[in-house]
């Protein structure tokens, strides 16, 4: 592959998002994303919300994907009733993010999930969240930190082997993982911060801190070097 490669990244779709003199629906993505690729050696671009029979389209014109942050995975996806301290569903953002999901899985592009990205690849493999858990999130709109402890031996720890303090800020986590899928980093308090399939299957990782609001490249440019190397 010649240049750059070019990574998706999976983005909001928001009715009421104002700029300057506009309050329109909009397709919103944090900077601290496409920054971040930027800062790895990809070129980003932003995927919103889309019918999912495009979702293999789509993937198949990237070089690597990124399945973003945002709003709590609808419970029905696996199977639980909605607890009351669980967010409002994005039920078309779900939809197609789980569509892109299994196209980089079925083609082997290669994927990271961020935080809820990390949650929804799991639940795609036919895991199951925990729907509240605390010490995960400082305040509502405050992204705390706290450190992460890698698995030896697995792709994670070969990107980052050392313990390292990431930004976090989630207030759900994996409970059971989903088919072929093994934790690759851990919280003090034992919540799975980092989930993969093992190698041979792919370039596939899950992390669920948020790798765009710190300083620490290495994940991404992980991503990109796969990309780059496909």
């Amino acid at each position: 592959m010649a240049g750059m490669p070019l990574i998706g990244v999976s983005t909001y779709l928001e009715t009421g998002a104002r700029w300057g003199v506009w309050e329109l629906e909009a397709a919103l993505l944090p900077a601290g994303y496409p920054r971040l690729v930027q800062r790895a050696g990809g070129l980003a671009v932003m995927l919103p919300p889309d019918a999912p029979e495009h979702a293999s389209a789509t993937v198949a014109r990237l070089d690597g994907l990124v399945i973003a942050g945002g709003p709590d995975v609808e419970p029905a996806r696996y199977g639980a009733e909605r607890d009351p301290r669980t967010g409002p569903p994005a039920r078309a953002r779900d939809t197609w993010e789980l569509a892109l999901i299994e196209a980089a899985l079925s083609t082997g592009v290669p994927l990271l999930g961020v935080c809820r990205g990390m949650q929804l690849l799991n639940v795609a493999l036919g895991g199951t969240l925990v729907q509240h858990i605390d010490g995960h999130a400082e305040a509502v709109g405050v992204f705390g930190g706290h450190p992460v402890t890698p698995v030896p031996g697995t792709l994670y720890a070969g990107v980052v082997p050392e313990e390292v303090f990431v930004p976090t800020y989630h207030h759900q986590a994996v409970d059971r993982l989903g088919t072929g899928l093994v934790p690759s980093a851990h919280a003090a308090d034992g919540t799975v911060e980092a989930l993969e399939l093992p190698s041979g299957r792919g370039w596939v990782l899950g992390v669920q801190w948020h790798p765009e609001m710190g300083e620490d490249v290495r994940v991404m440019a992980a991503l990109v070097n796969a990309a780059a190397s496909d």
